[in-house]
């Protein structure tokens, strides 16, 4: 999209606006992972707001058709990932699946729900990146049945130079509607954060496994 940046903007604010997006580089909190953050990031919260929920539907699916042509198969990671590519796959007319993160223990024993056909193009929805490994295990899932991934994309990614390098790795495209960059350039423009907290947050991202906050 030639607005890209337009978009971004529109997007990180929205997220903000909501408290979908947290900033607390004083006060970080801890994900799964055991890391220490200074933000949280939950855009399911999106979808209970009608107007920003649409926007990002609009904006995805024209992300996908301008950047990956013609596609045959939208395709949602568990769980975030899911309800947005449901609306994406509605917008675009297409069908859609979405990957577990593994197989289920009983009855058919999927990981792939929905219907597959083989040399399907079909692009990935997630809700957000950060090290890029779950999404990726979609991606893969998707191609050991003969699926044709041309790409994923996302509605905020951290940016994480792991992340580029498991997606490069991987020979998978991706594309997200707003970085970590442009959310912190919208948070300081709007007094979500302070000036003197930017090189913190900016310090985490280039090592999240180990940052600390400042005592």
């Amino acid at each position: 999209m030639n607005n890209m940046n337009e978009v971004a903007q529109k997007v990180a604010e929205s997220l903000l606006q909501i408290k979908a997006i947290k900033l607390q580089p004083k006060k970080p909190f801890t994900w799964a992972s055991g890391w220490k953050s200074p933000i949280y990031c939950d855009n399911r919260v999106a979808l209970s707001h009608p107007p920003i929920r649409t926007y990002i539907r609009q904006k995805l699916s024209e992300l996908i058709q301008e950047e990956f042509g013609s596609v045959e198969m939208i395709s949602g990671v568990a769980t975030a990932g899911i309800p947005q590519g449901v609306l994406v796959a509605q917008d675009l007319g297409l069908p859609f699946t979405y990957v577990r993160n593994s197989s289920k223990d009983h009855g058919r024993e999927n990981q792939i729900e929905g219907e597959v056909v083989s040399g399907q193009r079909a692009v990935v929805v997630e809700d957000l990146i950060s090290t890029g490994k779950s999404s990726l295990k979609a991606v893969q899932a998707l191609r050991d049945v003969d699926c044709n991934v041309v790409g994923l994309v996302s509605i905020f990614t951290y940016g994480f130079a792991e992340a580029e390098t498991n997606f490069a790795d991987a020979k998978c495209r991706h594309l997200s509607l707003c970085s970590y960059d442009v959310l912190l350039e919208v948070a300081a423009k709007h007094n979500y954060i302070l000036n003197s907290e930017i090189e913190l947050l900016e310090e985490w991202r280039s090592n999240p496994a180990n940052w600390q906050p400042h005592r």
